[in-house]
């Protein structure tokens, strides 16, 4: 018999409306798999039993009276950057440790309001500024395909716990590639939209014109179905799209006949691992047997956008983290004067790495370097931007590996800041642009590791990205688990 902790949503959901089982059951065993992984693993800073159990006993009754909400009794995990009324949320960073928020970021909230059972909130690199999650102030998360690796990064307890099988869904927020590559790297799905399609409200914001909020999930439809609860316009933000939301779901069984598909050329040689990039090239062939147009696109301009990003992100950082001073909430450092309040809580509070950026930032934006590294920045940037519109001129989506490796192991780039930078170097483009991307699992690489195929699509072009995804998924037939999720100390 299947354990319900391996169901996907869309088999959960059926069982749920059909009475082969309830949300409270569902719950249970969900919390069972996290009582057996969580030793191996750490995906989760903080399990809310009390506020799951409720919301699973209502989910029970509307779904006795026919509720037919398609994410009723659902249990999923939310970053630990997402604030969430009355539930710790800490941005895996002591500066935040006990904060409990007053109120419900906007995605936290839609998602409550669609009947889902919020199990708790997962390990992130501090302040999502990291590619492994072995930034965060409380520990790493480690891979469930092999503890002895990272799972990505910064939404890594995310991904982790989805792969695991300790939610069967969970959101994340992507600046960099914070949900596709960890995604890539723990045989799962990850799903960054379009820049302001999601509300921003509520998420801890790193660098505001990167950061965007998205799902995690086993299969191409359980994404679909996650971002569709969160999507549209939120006065809560000025960022937020106000206009007509793109189709996600009705394009899935669609196929790829007649569509034009482009192979970036940048990220599909030099730096890319050998066995990425063969079973890329084989999803790709496989596309084009299927009735796509495949042809190579260059994004001459992608050669500098790893160095653009560490300059935009670090410096929108140093701005938005200026507020944890000591003084309003989180941790206070007592000194005999503000000023020395205020360093002492930086300096006890922030990790090396977000003072790292903090430091980067600052120096970018200060009088005399601005124009030559912010406003430089900015240009590449906008150089990125026209690529990518040329390139949605010739082609309906672009494709490339999602990571160019698979995961590696705990420790091994943590000395050398720039090794790790480069885990991102097929992901950021598209938040440079804007545009959305998802990462969908196309196989497992010698080490038995799981390989990411990443599909980007123009601003608003969800419907066609998830149409390709949902292809690739069908194509690439990706239906292996973790061995830690099946293993016999498991128990249904």
């Amino acid at each position: 018999m299947t354990d319900l902790a391996d169901l996907t949503i869309a088999a959960a959901g059926r069982g749920l409306r059909s009475g082969a089982f309830t949300a409270v059951d569902l719950l249970d065993a969900v919390e069972r798999r996290a009582a057996v992984t969580e030793a191996h693993l750490h995906a989760y800073l903080t399990l809310d039993r009390a506020g799951a159990r409720v919301a699973a006993e209502a989910a029970d009754v509307a779904l006795a009276a026919g509720d037919p909400r398609p994410l009723l009794g659902i249990p999923l995990a939310l970053k630990d950057n997402m604030v969430t009324k009355g539930v710790e949320t800490t941005a895996s960073s002591q500066i935040l440790a006990g904060w409990k928020p007053p109120y419900d970021g906007t995605a936290a909230s839609r998602l409550r309001d669609a009947g889902a059972v919020i199990v708790g909130k997962t390990n992130l690199d501090e302040f999502a500024m990291g590619s492994s999650t072995e930034n965060s102030a409380y520990g790493p998360t480690r891979n469930p395909w092999n503890t002895d690796r990272v799972p990505g990064g910064s939404s890594g307890g995310s991904a982790a716990a989805v792969a695991v099988g300790s939610a069967l869904g969970a959101f994340g927020s992507d600046t960099g590639g914070s949900i596709r590559q960890p995604a890539s790297l723990t045989g799962t799905v990850g799903a960054k939209p379009t820049y302001g399609l999601v509300s921003r409200y509520g998420l801890i914001a790193f660098a505001s014109s990167l950061d965007q909020i998205g799902p995690i999930a086993r299969t191409v439809p359980d994404a679909a179905a996650l971002l569709e609860a969160v999507v549209g316009w939120d006065p809560m933000d000025a960022t937020s799209y106000n206009g007509d939301m793109p189709s996600i779901s009705k394009s899935l069984d669609r196929g790829v006949a007649g569509l034009r598909i482009g192979v970036v050329t940048e990220l599909s040689g030099e730096g890319i691992d050998p066995e990425v990039l063969a079973a890329t090239k084989q999803v790709i062939d496989r596309l084009s047997d299927a009735g796509a147009d495949v042809v190579e696109i260059s994004l001459p301009a992608i050669e500098y956008a790893l160095s653009a990003y560490y300059l935009i992100a670090p410096a929108e950082c140093s701005a938005n983290l200026a507020r944890f001073d000591g003084v309003r909430y989180g941790l206070r450092i007592d000194g005999a004067t503000t000023e020395e309040m205020m360093a002492k809580t930086r300096a006890e509070g922030f990790g090396p790495e977000v003072t790292r950026r903090i430091l980067l930032g600052t120096y970018a934006l200060s009088a005399g370097y601005y124009d030559a590294f912010y406003g430089q920045a900015q240009r590449v940037r906008t150089l990125l931007r026209n690529d990518f519109a040329s390139a949605y001129g010739r082609v309906d989506v672009l494709v490339s590996p999602t990571s160019p490796t698979t995961a590696f192991e705990v420790g091994a780039k943590t000395a050398d800041p720039l090794t790790m930078y480069f885990a991102d170097i097929c992901t950021i483009a598209t938040n440079l642009a804007g545009d959305p991307a998802i990462s969908v699992p196309i196989g497992l690489d010698d080490a038995g590791l799981p390989i990411g195929f990443q599909i980007m699509a123009p601003a608003l072009g969800e419907e066609v990205m998830f149409q390709v995804a949902a292809e690739v998924e069908r194509l690439a037939a990706f239906t292996e688990r973790p061995r830690l999720a099946t293993s016999k100390v498991v128990t249904p």
